[in-house]
């Protein structure tokens, strides 16, 4: 658990290439900010065109980078030993530990994947995609005595903070629409069918910036088809055996869509289903309902999500 201020950064193994789990920012890690965090945006390449014989321009698509966060970290080992070499020994060992984390050699020779750098900021639980880049340890006479400085960077994947805790729904096959009345009646009667009660699939997406899903439905069903009412709807020209699954991943550093997590089946997409750019969940609420062949009615979806902010 991170106490506020703190950051982690974290990823996973890669064959000899081990991963890291290093913790920063405050004074208990020994690995404390001597400045502020600073979130650096991206350039926006612009997509202006001059207007022909005429004044002013026309506004065209714009694009914008990812952000970059820099950190000035002090490197304390002065209370890790009695003897002035013990204490420059103890602080070079510090430095080999955050230097292997920012490495990063695991990630490197990985294509898209990215680490998680996150936070607790004004109690907010926030994490970042990207990866590590510039490590530099001042040259300091100060290492002898069981201190150096250090400058770090971290390039985001994206421009955009997410909320540290992943949100779910679970969303059955859609049944046939039914009309009827619902018992014991009371008054005023109630009416099912379409437009009554909650939709099944029913969630409020918080944050300020639409946030990416992963969607991820369960045979046994055949066509099967994933909607968000009024926006989008995602459909499979295939069929889903027992205790077989597949996985849709919008986001930038996938952009994937696996059977049982190893077969690549994103060409056999509907026609119709947008790109996997485009399938981003607005904030506020929205439906979701999964469609589809299932004699048994046991078919159901899972869709995943974490808010997106603009800022932390």
């Amino acid at each position: 658990m991170l106490a506020e201020g703190e950051w982690n950064l974290s990823y996973g193994s890669n064959g000899i290439y081990p991963g890291a789990n290093f913790t920063f920012g405050g004074f208990r890690s020994g690995y404390y900010l001597l400045e502020p965090y600073e979130i650096t945006p991206g350039d926006i390449d612009v997509g202006d065109i001059p207007l022909p014989r005429t004044d002013g321009i026309r506004f065209g698509q714009d694009w914008k980078a990812a952000a970059t966060i820099t950190f000035e970290v002090g490197v304390d080992a002065v209370d890790d030993a009695r003897t002035q070499r013990d204490r420059h020994g103890a602080n070079l060992s510090r430095l080999s530990v955050m230097g292997q984390a920012w490495d990063a050699e695991a990630l490197r020779r990985r294509f898209a994947t990215p680490a998680t750098l996150s936070t607790v900021q004004g109690g907010r639980a926030r994490m970042f995609y990207g990866r590590p880049r510039k490590w530099a340890p001042a040259g300091s006479k100060l290492t002898r005595q069981g201190y150096t400085p250090v400058v770090a960077t971290f390039a985001c994947q994206d421009a955009t903070a997410y909320d540290a805790t992943e949100r779910s729904v679970r969303v059955d096959i859609s049944p046939a629409p039914h009309r009827g009345l619902v018992g014991p009646l009371r008054t005023p009667l109630t009416m099912t069918g379409e437009g009554s009660g909650k939709v099944p699939g029913e969630v409020v997406i918080g944050g300020t910036k639409p946030c990416w899903p992963v969607i991820t439905i369960y045979g046994p069903i055949t066509q099967p088809a994933c909607e968000l009412v009024g926006r989008w709807k995602l459909g499979l020209d295939l069929s889903l055996g027992v205790g077989e699954r597949v996985v849709i991943d919008p986001r930038p550093w996938a952009r994937t869509v696996l059977r049982n997590g190893n077969a690549n089946v994103a060409g056999l997409l509907s026609r119709g289903t947008p790109g996997l750019g485009e399938l981003r969940l607005p904030t506020g609420r929205q439906d979701f309902i999964l469609r589809g062949t299932d004699s048994t009615g046991a078919a159901f979806m899972t869709i995943a999500w974490r808010d997106a902010y603009a800022y932390l």
